[in-house]
């Protein structure tokens, strides 16, 4: 698993406003002209904003992630419709890398959710993913379309993806995503896109009280 920041959006024709998280200020005061430049106050504002769910000023800055991860998990991220994707194309090349795989016993109260890492299976794991990938191969050699030879894949194959959303759609992304109830490889792609966040907009992770976590 990989997280990389790609893209932020950069203030132009605003000399005064030098930052996404000071633009948000500036738009967040549209209706008062004669203060729009003030970010003495930011901070307060921004915590204003936020506890009021006053959401459109926070949808004028957009980041992009780069994330690397498994298509097990690209399948849950692309489920978050306010954002917009481009994925690794499997019918347009070829693939040869899984993502780590972790075996967790299941949760009792929750069908979604695992609990203990668990080691018995390990070795047939492994044995499974190399015969799926060994078959993918020489259909390839054999002159099998990628489009179809795909289909045997195992879900754990690695895929890389842009993941583009306003600064709204970071903070709900995270509330899902950063939680326990989120299965943990999507868990730990929420908290590095966090730490990012918490560097880029240090008002807005203080008001909605973000931590970085190990």
């Amino acid at each position: 698993m990989k997280v990389k920041l790609i893209s932020l959006t950069q203030v132009v024709g605003v000399p005064e406003v030098t930052t996404p998280e000071e633009l948000i200020v500036y738009i967040a005061r549209v209706s008062n002209p004669g203060n729009q430049t003030n970010m003495t106050t930011a901070p307060k504002l921004i915590r204003y904003l936020i506890d009021y769910k006053h959401w459109s000023p926070f949808e004028m800055v957009d980041i992009t992630f780069e994330i690397e991860t498994s298509r097990a998990i690209s399948a849950q991220l692309i489920r978050h419709r306010s954002f917009s994707f481009q994925e690794f194309s499997t019918r347009y090349s070829s693939v040869d890398r899984v993502e780590p795989i972790e075996m967790r016993l299941q949760a009792e109260t929750n069908r979604q959710s695992s609990t203990t890492v668990t080691h018995e299976f390990d070795d047939l794991v492994e044995s499974a993913v190399g015969l799926a990938f060994d078959l993918y191969n020489k259909m390839l050699e054999e002159g099998v379309a990628r489009e179809t030879a795909r289909m045997i894949l195992p879900m754990a194959t690695q895929t890389r993806l842009y993941m583009k959303g306003s600064l709204r759609s970071w903070i709900h992304f995270l509330a899902v995503r950063d939680d326990e109830h989120a299965q943990k490889e999507a868990q730990l792609i929420a908290k590095e896109i966090k730490r990012e966040l918490i560097k880029l907009f240090p008002n807005v992770a203080e008001a909605l009280e973000w931590k970085n976590e190990n």
